[in-house]
């Protein structure tokens, strides 16, 4: 195999693919990005065996004429710091019948030891999986808003993804952690019969960097995968064969005292607060009267307190009710909206927030769980 390429844009590629490469695998050739001519392109494979990623590069290949394999894999992490290296400038590769793997520049020749790329793992056939047509951009949007809400506890792995509950009139995206939930209905997102299936975070990680801003997304699903295909790009993961928890049942119905606030307001005085709140515990605390809330926190050890009015529409009773304030500033990043709607009931009981306006086809769903205050007005 032999073509020359812009350092840069092979750079590029395989940090693209990179994201599928473990540091460290008992299988060496796992630590590689497997080269390989496609016709006309340059095909890029990388592989943990959960989740992989491919990506095709038009380049013009030539004949090196030394019995050149037309596959191989390549340390990744080398040749990675290799092309880093380098200024902007044209690369040849080559590799040759002992897959020995050379990159020759204007002013200089490095070579390293490839592996036979007929020894890379195969990516999973799904051939008989279901195929749904959406776009990159309804990926980006279901990733963006939900995956901050993902457990990172391995003890409950269904919550370590994002749970797709898919139906014909539409779909449903949902995370949480036990501390926060987030169900993002999309209108755009359906499937005819119903389709359920949880995709690890890590692998729709690199499905939502690999989207296109506007273009098709085929989603194809089966055989305990999922594959994101956006023509030149492909991810596939691995499904968490677990089943979701029964998110409905923790959403108050009941919730009656409505909260309407500036999210980027409270969002900037939550922050500044949470200056001051207790390292261990992040608390801050919530007092809401007739068209305000005083956001307040305070760090006994370190004898500190902090707190900040903001202007807001609640008529309801007045009550106190605590957040943790990384969990309440999560939420508030990812509202995406100018303003929101916290719906309370008690100060032991979930918050639910909503944007005050959802673009059309669509619906956000945020939940976030209190702590317990010292005491409550």
């Amino acid at each position: 195999m032999k073509f020359t390429i812009n350092s840069g844009e092979l750079q590029r590629a395989l940090t693209a693919v990179g994201g599928a490469v473990p540091s460290k695998s008992t299988m060496p050739i796992l630590e590689c990005v497997l080269f390989e001519r496609a016709g006309d392109s340059l095909r890029l494979l990388a592989s943990d065996l959960d989740i992989s990623m491919s990506l095709q590069v038009p380049v013009p290949f030539e004949s090196n004429g030394a019995g050149g394999r037309d596959r191989v894999a390549v340390p990744a992490r080398r040749l990675l710091d290799t092309l880093r290296a380098l200024s902007d400038v044209p690369v040849t590769f080559t590799s040759d019948a002992d897959f020995g793997v050379e990159l020759t520049t204007d002013q200089g020749r490095y070579k390293m030891v490839g592996f036979d790329g007929a020894d890379f793992p195969a990516l999973p056939s799904l051939d008989d999986a279901r195929a749904l047509e959406t776009t990159g951009a309804t990926i980006r949007r279901a990733v963006g808003q939900t995956s901050f809400a993902v457990s990172r506890d391995a003890l409950r792995p269904a919550m370590m993804g994002v749970y797709f509950q898919l139906a014909p009139e539409g779909g449903r995206v949902v995370a949480t952690d036990g501390h926060r939930l987030v169900r993002l209905s999309l209108t755009s997102l359906a499937a005819d019969p119903n389709l359920e299936f949880v995709v690890p975070e890590k692998a729709l990680s690199l499905a939502a960097k690999a989207a296109p801003e506007d273009g098709p997304c085929t989603l194809r699903v089966g055989s305990g995968y999922a594959e994101f295909d956006y023509g030149d790009v492909r991810v596939l993961g691995r499904l968490i064969d677990e089943p979701y928890p029964n998110y409905e049942a923790v959403i108050p119905q009941d919730n009656d005292r409505m909260l309407t606030i500036s999210r980027e307001a409270m969002l900037r005085a939550v922050r500044r607060v949470a200056l001051y709140s207790s390292t261990m515990t992040h608390q801050v605390r919530l007092s809401l009267n007739e068209g305000q809330v005083v956001i307040s926190a305070e760090d006994i050890e370190r004898n500190s307190e902090a707190r900040e009015t903001v202007m807001c529409e609640y008529d309801a009773e007045p009550m106190e009710i605590g957040f943790n304030a990384v969990y309440l500033a999560e939420v508030l990043e990812n509202a995406r909206a100018e303003d929101v709607v916290f719906a309370l009931s008690t100060p032991n009981r979930a918050g639910v927030v909503r944007p005050a306006e959802h673009p059309d086809g669509e619906e956000v769903l945020m939940l976030i769980m209190p702590v317990m205050l010292n005491a409550y007005a």
